[in-house]
């Protein structure tokens, strides 16, 4: 039985630490840049200060105030900015109207945010569904693409720590 035990918590552990190497079969609602540089990031305003990107992770949300899923996923996406907050900066991006991202108060966003109304990087993505997020490393590339609530392949902390660790 230990050894059992032993055996399913060596997989899982190594299945978080390669959390995304591939997509492996993955439906995404994007072009996948995995394992890529990523497109600079280019936001048309920023509603909350600009962050400091540099050396650290970067975990962009594409999203929208009328999509359940996306305001469904905003708490994660807190307690990711906090717990990692040394590591990671999360920033969500709408192509909606400033006016209608700050009309929205609940759930409350605790991470930057700002708004892209022409979708520059949605479109350079070809981001066809929301919510779409990205994990960008330190040094440029995407570790982990694709709708974060998917079944079977969703972004939670001990994957966001594993790759983390394994690309810091």
């Amino acid at each position: 039985m230990k050894k059992t035990l032993a055996t399913l918590a060596l997989l899982l552990c190594t299945l978080v630490g390669m959390a995304q190497e591939s997509n492996d079969g993955k439906q995404l609602w994007a072009k996948s840049f995995l394992n890529q540089k990523a497109p600079e990031l280019v936001v048309e305003k920023w509603l909350s200060p600009q962050p400091d990107t540099k050396g650290k992770f970067v975990l962009i949300d594409f999203w929208a105030t009328w999509c359940g899923p996306c305001r469904k996923a905003i708490p994660e996406l807190n307690e990711f900015q906090k717990q990692f907050k040394d590591q990671l900066v999360v920033i969500g991006i709408s192509n909606e109207t400033e006016e209608k991202v700050k009309a929205m108060k609940d759930p409350v966003i605790e991470y930057t945010s700002a708004i892209d109304t022409k979708s520059v990087m949605k479109d350079v993505l070809e981001v066809k569904g929301i919510p779409h997020v990205i994990l960008i490393d330190p040094q440029g590339i995407v570790r982990w693409e694709g709708f974060p609530l998917l079944e079977g392949h969703e972004l939670t902390a001990d994957v966001l720590k594993g790759l983390i660790e394994k690309y810091k």
